[in-house]
């Protein structure tokens, strides 16, 4: 990672998952070459649900708190405790500053509503040597819903950004409930401001696992006991955040130049990756023949660990790097005024040996770029092509990387000597070369960089790395399933559920398959589960998600997060909001600072909360487009 957030960016509050999001592994940043599907109607109205932080300075409150003098913050408490308190005055006050009183549901361009987090591991106290679950937090919550008018998403609250919550730290001094990196149990690490709690979502058969499970059960139960007419108000329940796996470092180590050390390698998930490769291939000799191995049982596989380069091998099906699957990313930034005079989108081709081997545009955020170079006034200068380099001989190859800023004229950018190994690691040979295009000097007036592959870079294919980085994105969807049965078996069944998922294709810096989460986007393999996803940049605005969302076999979505990185006149965002109904979105939520008496209260602020008073990214231009938004007739 380099600058903040082209990685990711400090959370200040404990809701904060990943700002950004990244890049695809397999093939992802081929769909965004593809043409949009043409725009279907939607029938119903998108949901507006921001989230508002009332957690900490409401639900989590204790029942007496010392009053402070200070009339306004004693009013606030009232509210939020004592016999009938909730935060459905907070959650109010907040939208009634967002939009005007007096507007009515009939001509807003769409419903607003609110985002409802219940952070589930704040859902205990301590009793005696154990921990029992705060039966007044719980009905808080529900209480919430039942005194607020405004429809709702529920938002299942569990991931591994720290909470403060001290069952936490209990949970954490048990090594099985973290995820094992081949090194073994993973420390609690830094997200900037913000602890992470490197939970194991490779076993359900954790005390992680039954507290989680715990905490959902009690707060279901307690609003299947609303009346009916308030149960009708949640239009939808999101599942525990952002759930993937995880890596050490996790503020820097998104990309490609740390050493690759992945999760999971527990005893639980060595065996799941053992008792998986028996069902794929049901005969270790159809496997051997596949790996080009020689093991004499599914017993003796372990997953991919080492590094071929830097450390020794018993079999080369140990060794495992961020490329071993088989593909590798051709990716970099380029800035040209150009794009400010013309409609013509600026694209990079991409040559190995003189052949053509695809093109991608020039649209990917690169947040990191505009903070240094902050004259360009965009950040969506990023590209990336992922070439599998299966298709290439060993031996030494070159790539060549131009830029198309016009119909059939090409510049070369750069060219890059790289090594496709085989097992004996022999000396690599040039290959033969094929005559470049034709092509023009670049313009003096273009400013770019490639980022990969660096140059004399050696590229090692395993095919056990493949099937492994498959088993882990099983690990993902598997726990999401488990966790929506948990739903299943309350009165919210019939309630859309939806995962809360970063998205693999726009940020040409980070390697997807650390986080392993493809399948859980995916129709086919999320179950019943629709598809809920944040959108940061170019990615809330621009026509790259809409095109891979077409790829995924779901039929609606929700935005769980949404920042556009930029300000926005309230026409721009109004065009972008109506796009996202059109393509099927159910709700769109973004953050939110909790105002109270037309005051914002005070609390560690969201660095990306749409709030008059945060100039980062444009949110409070974002906050003030929203407002007029919501104020204009439909």
């Amino acid at each position: 990672m380099e600058t903040p957030p082209q990685g990711k960016t400090a959370p200040v509050v404990i809701y904060i998952a990943a700002a950004a999001v990244l890049l695809a592994g397999w093939g992802g940043t081929r769909l965004l070459s593809l043409h949009a599907p043409a725009e279907k109607h939607r029938v119903g109205r998108m949901l507006l649900a921001p989230m508002i932080a009332v957690a900490d300075p409401c639900i989590m409150q204790p029942q007496q708190p010392a009053a402070t003098g200070d009339a306004r913050v004693d009013a606030l408490a009232r509210s939020c405790t004592g016999p009938d308190g909730s935060a459905a005055q907070l959650v109010e006050s907040t939208l009634s500053t967002l939009q005007p009183r007096g507007t009515t549901v009939a001509t807003t361009p769409q419903l607003l509503g609110y985002t409802l987090a219940a952070p589930l591991l704040q859902l205990f106290r301590p009793e005696d040597d154990n921990w029992a679950i705060d039966t007044e937090r719980v009905q808080r919550i529900a209480r919430t819903i039942r005194d607020t008018s405004r429809p709702v998403i529920l938002y299942l609250f569990a991931t591994h950004f720290a909470t403060d919550a001290p069952l936490e730290a209990a949970l954490a001094s048990d090594s099985t409930n973290l995820a094992q990196t081949r090194d073994g149990p993973m420390a609690q690490g830094r997200y900037y401001d913000s602890a992470v709690n490197n939970w194991s979502l490779a076993s359900t058969a954790t005390d992680l696992t039954a507290r989680r499970v715990q905490a959902a059960r009690a707060l279901l139960s307690e609003l299947c006991r609303l009346p009916a007419a308030d149960l009708a108000k949640i239009q939808g329940v999101t599942l525990l955040g952002e759930l993937h796996h995880l890596f050490p470092d996790f503020e820097a180590g998104m990309g490609f130049d740390r050493p690759y050390r992945v999760t999971d390698y527990g005893p639980h998930s060595t065996a799941g990756f053992q008792q998986f490769l028996k069902q794929e291939f049901t005969s270790i000799a159809r496997l051997n023949r596949v790996l080009g191995s020689e093991y004499r049982s599914f017993d003796e596989v372990l997953p991919p660990g080492r590094d071929i380069r830097s450390e020794p091998l018993q079999r080369y099906t140990e060794h495992i790097d961020s490329f071993a699957h088989g593909t590798l990313p051709v990716s970099g930034w380029v800035f040209s005024d150009a794009p400010k005079r013309s409609t013509y989108p600026a694209w990079v081709h991409v040559y190995a040996d003189g052949i053509f081997m695809g093109k991608t545009p020039v649209e990917q955020g690169r947040q990191d770029v505009l903070e240094a170079k902050p004259e360009f006034g965009f950040a969506n200068t990023g590209w990336r092509m992922d070439l599998d380099f299966r298709t290439l001989a060993p031996g030494l190859h070159r790539i060549d990387v131009f830029m198309e800023n016009a119909p059939g004229q090409i510049s070369l950018m750069g060219t890059r000597q790289i090594a496709i190994m085989d097992r004996q690691q022999k000396t690599p040979v040039l290959h033969p070369q094929k005559p470049l295009p034709p092509h023009a000097q670049l313009s003096t007036s273009v400013q770019f960089h490639i980022d990969q592959p660096v140059e004399q870079a050696s590229y090692y294919y395993n095919p056990l790395v493949p099937l492994w980085h498959t088993f882990r994105g099983r690990q993902v969807t598997e726990y999401l399933r488990f966790f929506d049965q948990v739903v299943n078996a309350s009165c919210l069944k019939a309630v859309p559920h939806y995962t809360h998922q970063i998205i693999p294709f726009t940020n040409p810096s980070w390697d997807a398959n650390k986080f392993a989460i493809q399948a859980s986007l995916q129709k086919q393999t999320s179950g019943g589960l629709k598809l809920g996803v944040s959108l940061y940049g170019h990615a809330s605005y621009g026509a790259g998600f809409h095109k891979w969302y077409a790829s995924t076999g779901h039929h609606s979505y929700g935005v769980t997060e949404f920042h556009p990185l930029k300000p926005m006149s309230t026409e721009e965002l109004r065009q972008t909001l109506d796009r996202h109904e059109r393509k099927g979105a159910d709700f769109l939520s973004f953050f939110i600072e909790p105002y109270w008496q037309g005051k914002v209260v005070a609390r560690g602020h969201n660095l990306f909360s749409f709030d008059p008073e945060n100039r980062k990214f444009g949110a409070d231009k974002l906050y003030d487009a929203m407002r007029q938004h919501l104020a204009q007739p439909q």
